[in-house]
């Protein structure tokens, strides 16, 4: 049972910025919602947040919104009396399709929080993962002359190595890696992946085949693949988009983030000749792809074997065929290094992390 108060709870004017800071501390996926005596007025889910993000609020939205808003098929949380037996929580939460209940005492208030995870233990996700590192990182030179961009280092670690600790400490324990450019130095430094807590599977490009092409040349998978460039840095949840994946019944599911863009000048609109409305200066708002993707075992019929293909293709092919796609949007950290600046702004996260309390 998770039983500090101080990480699972939140107030009704918290924002979902301060919901998803305590799911990150809390590591359970969900805070608790109370008032100043700590009686449960709602929940909100890891994915509550990204689908309020997906429906256009902000991060300063506060969690009331959700709660008055919120498309659950719970109008009320689902809990259960602190000292309820094990194998009841679990009927609990079969029955009505959750991951965690919250604990309430005699008086309604709330005690702690049990989940799925802690009831059923060392079940790691049915995942595999793919690393995209076959890529020549020329934007990158002179860094990348004798290197290959995942292996660059942040700090004193190459960057590929940060993702290898992340995947497992998601508990995904089988990592393929897809190489071409310098694939040597890759294979020299993990080998086995015995040393990094994993068991790693190479799959060599003979020539580039694109974002997705490699993905041919692996054998039909059985479980989920977690599919993830070799130049990402962040700390994006990869059970959370697990989660939200199969939450969503999706064939594949695309972890974006949002760019703004500001426009230095006044946008006109008009009708024809007409001019209606001057826009001075506008910030518009996208969700572009992040480069994590999740895809389920149907997918491979789609991907030619030995082509040229990209993730962009394989997207669209899905889409074109009426297979559900969805977007899964980052609300953490989340960094392309694929330019100097990039390179620089990682090696400043890194170092703020290592001498965070």
């Amino acid at each position: 049972m998770v039983s500090d108060l101080s990480i699972l709870c939140v107030y009704l004017d918290s924002s979902l910025r301060q919901a998803v800071t305590q799911i990150n501390r809390n590591q359970t996926g969900i805070v608790l919602i109370t008032d100043e005596d700590r009686k449960l007025l709602g929940t909100v889910t890891d994915g509550d947040v990204r689908r309020a993000i997906l429906a256009g609020r902000s991060l300063a939205t506060p969690v009331s919104e959700l709660l008055h808003h919120k498309d659950s098929m719970y109008s009320e949380p689902v809990t259960a009396p602190i000292g309820t037996e094990r194998a009841v929580l679990l009927q609990l939460m079969q029955e009505r399709i959750v991951r965690q209940v919250p604990l309430l005492d005699i008086d309604g208030r709330v005690a702690g929080l049990v989940t799925l995870d802690e009831l059923l233990p060392d079940q790691g996700p049915s995942l595999q993962a793919v690393i995209m590192a076959g890529g020549f990182g020329t934007r990158l030179h002179p860094l990348t002359e004798d290197l290959p961009k995942p292996m660059l280092p942040i700090g004193e670690r190459p960057l590929m190595e940060l993702i290898i600790e992340q995947l497992h400490q998601a508990g995904i324990r089988r990592v393929n890696i897809a190489t071409h450019y310098l694939s040597e130095k890759i294979v020299d430094h993990f080998g086995t992946g015995q040393v990094f807590g994993v068991e790693l599977n190479y799959v060599n490009e003979d020539r580039p085949l694109g974002t997705a092409g490699a993905l041919g040349l692996l054998d039909a998978p059985n479980v989920p693949l977690l599919v993830i460039n070799g130049d990402i840095l962040t700390r994006v949840d990869f059970r959370a988009m697990l989660s939200f994946h199969r939450e969503h019944r999706a064939d594949l599911t695309i972890a974006v983030r949002q760019y703004d863009v500001q426009v230095p000048y006044g946008v006109i609109e008009g009708d024809g000749a007409r001019v209606n409305h001057v826009n001075e200066k506008p910030l518009l708002k996208f969700l572009v792809n992040a480069g994590i993707y999740l895809l389920e075992p149907s997918v491979h019929t789609y991907i030619p074997k030995g082509l040229h293909f990209n993730m962009t293709d394989l997207i669209q092919c899905l889409i074109a065929a009426g297979r559900p796609v969805v977007s899964f949007p980052i609300v953490e950290y989340w960094l392309d290094v694929g330019q100097h600046a990039d390179y620089e702004q990682a090696q400043e996260y890194y170092d703020s992390e290592r001498v965070s309390p």
